[in-house]
């Protein structure tokens, strides 16, 4: 669950305040208790490796230090079926802000997407970004130190992301599928418009993509976005944002008294009007999540929200952006640099508070001189922003999509 400044919001409220539970005709998936994934066990030994699937769990480590945790299921369960040779292909799976990889794991392995794309023969691997609770390493660093949170969503763009990238693809000597939602599809869409991944990108999934944010106009969202970018640097005086401590607790129960917002069943308002979420899903969810990022993360996300346009870190002064990029404004991603015969698959849903129509259609707009094949487009009208990674449908309705795209394009 992975939404940008106030959208990550929606993770952190589902976790301190009340909820309402999300019925289903369906009953437990099966996961033995539930279990959270601790930094003994790990999430391949707590949700993959359980179900009869081969996981890895590698480390890598970026240019500025960052020693970041992932998973690789390199193929389908034992006795399932398998497709092509030996040299499979790799996929990237990338999360979103305030979680960490588990979140693809959290449905049954007939229903989630990594364990779908192994058992459909390919070689699957799920990053984790820095700051959350496998990726809190780094070279000369502790997360105890305010320098270790010194970071946003940029750091993702310009160090993790080609950090992972070049360890699958010297791990597998191929080019690379990737799959992101929300934050993933931000630094996706960031990283490939600055040319970061441009000989090891094959295709690129985006689910939920954002990018413009403009339209987003729920009471608690502008309240939010506001606040993270102007007053939650005094708010905290620390640098991580930790949403199960008590700083966090009290920005967001200051946030809800303000006039017109109503924080009675945050996950829907925040989120959108999710259609198809298991409870046992949602309360798996609850026991792994959230994870801490950088204040500086969510005051960046904020910015993207407030500003409109998708554009680096901004320092707030002149002469602070002058210092950092050379000119008194930070510089914008030029979404339009994607290379034009880059096959694309983006999938956005009609009830989504988050990844707006509005807004997916002005990332459409500049994708307009993408070749003609190469940008498949898939609106479903009842999915909200939480569907696409936890919805019990989204097997039938979006991976499936996800595999045959993947598969026209090896």
């Amino acid at each position: 669950m992975a939404p940008p400044g106030l959208l990550s919001l929606c993770v952190l409220i589902l976790v301190v305040m009340p909820h309402r539970a999300y019925g289903s005709s369906r009953g437990p998936f099966g996961r033995k208790n539930g279990a959270a994934a601790t930094a003994d066990s790990g999430i391949c030994a707590t949700s993959v490796t359980i179900y009869g699937y081969k996981c890895e769990e590698h480390e890598v480590t970026t240019q500025d230090g960052f020693i970041l945790n992932m998973q690789r299921i390199p193929e389908g369960r034992v006795g399932g079926k398998s497709t092509g040779g030996n040299k499979k292909q790799p996929v990237l799976i990338q999360h979103g802000v305030l979680v960490d990889g588990m979140t693809w794991l959290l449905n049954s392995p007939e229903q989630n997407l990594p364990m779908i794309l192994a058992d459909n023969g390919f070689d699957v691997w799920i990053p984790n970004t820095r700051g959350t609770r496998f990726s809190r390493k780094h070279v000369s660093l502790d997360p105890t130190q305010p320098d270790f949170w010194n970071w946003s969503w940029d750091e993702l763009v310009t160090y993790d992301l080609p950090a992972v990238f070049d360890f699958v693809f010297n791990q597998t000597g191929q080019k690379i599928h990737y799959i992101g939602h929300s934050l993933g599809t931000l630094i996706g869409l960031a990283s490939f418009s600055e040319g970061h991944q441009a000989d090891k990108l094959k295709s690129a999934v985006l689910l939920s993509p954002i990018a413009y944010l403009s339209h987003m106009t729920t009471a608690l969202g502008m309240v939010a976005a506001k606040a993270f970018a102007g007053e939650i640097t005094t708010l905290f005086g620390i640098a991580e944002f930790n949403p199960k401590g008590n700083e966090a607790t009290v920005f967001l129960n200051s946030l809800c008294n303000y006039p017109g917002v109503d924080c009675y069943d945050l996950l829907n308002v925040l989120t959108g009007n999710n259609c198809c979420l298991n409870s046992s899903t949602v309360n798996l969810f609850l026991k792994n999540e959230p994870q801490s990022t950088a204040t500086k993360n969510m005051v960046h996300l904020a910015q993207t929200v407030r500003d409109g346009v998708l554009a680096k870190y901004n320092y707030g002064r002149p002469d602070y952006n002058v210092m950092h990029y050379g000119e008194a404004r930070p510089p914008l991603y030029n979404i339009s640099n994607i290379p034009h015969d880059l096959p694309i698959f983006m999938s956005y849903g009609g009830q989504d508070a988050l990844s707006d129509v509005q807004d997916v259609q002005l990332l459409l707009d500049h994708l307009k001189f993408h070749d003609v094949g190469k940008l498949a487009v898939q609106y479903i009208k009842n999915y909200a922003h939480a569907d696409f990674i936890m919805g019990i449908s989204a097997k039938d309705i979006v991976y499936n999509q996800v595999v045959q795209f993947f598969k026209n394009h090896q």
